[in-house]
């Protein structure tokens, strides 16, 4: 993320009058969004995500879908939309990652768990359309695995492939996800841990636990540790009421999943990265339980 903090260069944005948003800073920009700090009339600070035109535009407006869905409970509020802008409520300016470096993983893990079961509470908001069906997010991966592409004598995609169709056959709990949860996503404000920039799927909810064993990126000391990912499994599986085996399936299918969209940008040192982060996933799998 290329961050520009202060004040904005140029003319300053426009934003919908009704909106009544002002003082707009920008705060962030990335390859797909410019993060915009604005101030309400009421006094209180929001932010307005302004996406970019780019391929994917669609996985964030899906997100629309989600907050709205979400309607505060576990995640930041949805306040408006204007075609591909969003207007949002300011989640706090604490990530997730912040406390593991102050506090400890285990200390992250615990608030990544209570949240996750606060984001798998029912709506009273009727399951939006247009959210993406898991089977349709894990795309990249079944081609991948189609394409035989991989290391060893086993390729890791095409076990991760039929992993990711035994968990499509028998799904639990189908709902709204998040589809994209991990430290950076995951703010401390007034209201508390809350979500942000979610992608919109709509499948079981241990996918939306699986990002987890993969984060902080920087961070492979804990990733690759068998006891961290042992840990890790058990606390989110309670969370989730589910077995921490098919916690730790979910997490092997999303990392290759992850290792398959860096190989398609070109990306072979993220690529790598994941594929080894998904070896010691499944090595707990297999022998650590």
């Amino acid at each position: 993320m290329a961050e520009a903090p202060g004040r904005s260069t140029g003319a300053a944005p426009r934003f919908p009058a009704h909106w009544r948003a002002s003082e707009p800073e920008l705060v962030a920009e990335t390859f797909s969004s410019r993060i915009w700090k604005v101030r309400l009339d009421d006094g209180r600070d929001a932010i307005v995500k302004d996406l970019k035109p780019f391929d994917d535009v669609a996985d964030e407006l899906r997100g629309v879908h989600y907050l709205a869905w979400r309607d505060g409970v576990g995640a930041v509020r949805l306040l408006g939309v204007d075609g591909h802008r969003m207007l949002l409520e300011h989640a706090g300016g604490r990530m997730l990652s912040h406390d593991l470096d102050a506090h400890g993983d285990d200390f992250a893990t615990d608030v990544a768990a209570e949240l996750l079961a606060r984001l798998s509470t029912p709506s009273a908001t009727p399951i939006p359309a247009g959210l993406q069906p898991l089977r349709e997010r894990y795309a990249s991966l079944f081609a991948q695995a189609k394409a035989g592409h991989g290391a060893g004598a086993e390729n890791p995609y095409a076990h991760a492939a039929a992993i990711a169709e035994r968990l499509l056959a028998d799904p639990r709990d189908v709902r709204p996800l998040h589809g994209d949860l991990h430290h950076e996503n995951i703010m401390h404000g007034p209201r508390g841990w809350l979500a942000i920039d979610p992608k919109g799927v709509l499948g079981d909810p241990g996918y939306d636990a699986a990002n987890l064993f993969y984060n902080p990126l920087e961070r492979d000391d804990l990733c690759l540790d068998p006891a961290r990912i042992a840990r890790m499994a058990g606390t989110l599986a309670r969370a989730l009421g589910q077995d921490p085996r098919r916690l730790l399936d979910h997490a092997i299918a999303y990392g290759c999943l992850s290792a398959a969209w860096h190989a398609g940008d070109g990306n072979a040192r993220d690529e790598s990265r994941e594929l080894s982060v998904a070896a010691a996933v499944r090595d707990v799998r297999d022998h650590g339980f």
